[in-house]
C-alpha cells in the first residue's frame, strides 16, 4: 500500500493533498510505472476520505498522464513527474492560448515554428 496520508487542518482541498502524495510516491520511486495501485476504496478507507476524492484524486492524475486506467486490470502507474508536470505546462499553455483568442491548431503552429 502507497505510504499516503493528508492534512485536514490543511487548506488545500483533499482530492489535491491526495493527488500530491501519489505524484511524491511516483517520484519517489514508490510507485513505480507498470505497478497497480490499490482500488480507491482501500486508499480512500486508509486515508479516512471519500472514495469520490480519491477517485477525482485518480482521474487528474491520469489527465495528467500519470496513471493509467484500464477496465478490469485497475489503475497503475504510467508515466513519470516529468512528464506529468509536461503535460500540465501544456494544459496551462492551451488555456493562455486560448484566453488570448488563439485555437489550439493555431498554438500547435506557433509551437512548430519555435521548435
Amino acid at each position: 500500500m502507497l505510504d499516503v496520508k493528508v492534512d485536514r487542518a490543511d487548506p488545500t482541498d483533499l482530492y489535491e493533498q491526495v493527488a500530491g502524495e501519489i505524484r511524491r510516491a511516483i517520484a519517489e520511486g514508490e510507485a513505480k510505472p507498470g505497478e497497480r495501485l490499490p482500488p480507491a476504496k482501500d486508499l480512500a478507507a486508509v486515508l479516512g476520505v471519500n472514495t469520490n476524492t480519491v477517485l477525482r484524486s485518480l482521474r487528474l492524475l491520469r489527465d495528467e498522464g500519470l496513471l493509467e486506467f484500464r477496465r478490469g486490470r485497475g489503475i497503475s502507474v504510467a508515466g513519470t513527474p516529468e512528464r506529468g508536470a509536461v503535460v500540465q505546462r501544456a494544459r496551462e499553455l492551451v488555456d493562455f492560448a486560448r484566453s488570448q483568442g488563439y485555437r489550439v491548431d493555431e498554438l500547435i503552429e506557433i509551437i512548430e515554428d519555435v521548435g
